[in-house]
């Protein structure tokens, strides 16, 4: 069964639960545009989501979820939320749904946890999940060790659960790859960023506009926090800190807030513009419609032309 058929929608595109950019508009605006949007968590406390999912239900009638990232201090209350206002589909992040998993199964909700490791995947699967997103380290913001080529088949080999790509997809070649490893949909971030509809600052859109292949990096691999983004000023200093053996706490000067400076002040010096890879492959501001209906197009003719042999 195809991501589509499974939650509803016209196309098999989850959007990304970017913190701080994955509001109740931009989810209602995925979810009317033929994917499955969703209200990221992240940054947010439980009444800031319960004020989202409202405005999600006001803008559309098509489904949508909630993104949870499972060490925001307020989890719990968030987790009854979801349920109190009758979200369907929730995907997770930074830790195991385990502990919620009664409550929302009882509802008949869907549960999609986001993995990084077949060993995840194989644990959350036993918890009773209902598919898992399988990102790949080319993803922004923050990643694991494999890319999504080698992540995606070893998740699809080692649970029975349906599996979900995500990292490093933002034309139909990469979606055409994404089903032939073995996804029945795709997670879709960064392609997204530079979408009419996201609510990030013009000057951010401009600065993955402007990215090229080679124009992310990822910070935090010492410290065991890593995270991908654009590199800037604040990457550059943050690296050479990190290398030279500063703490925590020291490193922390540089990121916090930084998420939300780039994001509503469009500070690209100091901010943390996080991107993925892709990132070098996008060249131009489109509405959702027109970067779904792209990618399931292209996907359309990679299958028949590459697949089917066809010139």
């Amino acid at each position: 069964m195809r991501l589509d058929k499974m939650l509803g929608i016209r196309y098999p595109f989850i959007q990304g639960g970017m913190a701080n950019i994955a509001t109740g508009e931009f989810a209602a605006a995925v979810s009317n545009a033929g994917g499955l949007g969703l209200i990221g968590a992240g940054g947010m406390n439980a009444e800031m989501l319960r004020e989202q999912i409202r405005i999600c239900k006001s803008l559309t009638d098509k489904p949508f979820g909630v993104n949870l990232m499972l060490m925001n201090p307020e989890v719990s209350a968030m987790a009854e939320i979801v349920v109190e206002e009758g979200v369907k589909i929730v995907t997770t992040g930074a830790g195991s749904p385990a502990q919620f998993m009664p409550l929302w199964k009882a509802h008949g909700m869907i549960v999609i946890p986001v993995v990084s490791s077949t060993i995840l995947a194989v644990k959350m699967e036993r918890c009773g999940a209902d598919a898992v997103i399988a990102e790949g380290t080319e993803s922004g913001g923050h990643v694991g060790e494999m890319t999504t080529m080698t992540l995606v088949p070893q998740v699809a080999d080692a649970v029975s659960i349906p599996v979900i790509a995500a990292g490093g997809i933002a034309d139909g070649r990469q979606l055409a790859a994404a089903f032939a490893l073995g996804a029945i949909g795709v997670q879709l971030g960064t392609c997204l960023l530079v979408s009419k509809e996201c609510p990030i600052h013009e000057a951010y859109k401009e600065a993955v506009l402007k990215a090229k292949d080679n124009d992310t990096v990822v910070t935090g691999r010492i410290a065991g926090t890593p995270v991908r983004i654009l590199k800037n000023s604040m990457a550059r200093e943050y690296i050479k800190q990190e290398k030279a053996g500063a703490d925590k706490m020291e490193l922390e000067k540089y990121t916090l807030g930084a998420l939300r400076r780039a994001v509503f002040e469009g500070d690209v010096k100091t901010g943390s513009l996080m991107a993925g890879q892709v990132a070098g492959q996008l060249k131009e501001i489109k509405s959702i419609a027109e970067i779904f209906a792209e990618l399931s197009e292209g996907c359309a003719k990679v299958m028949k032309t590459q697949f089917a042999g066809e010139e």
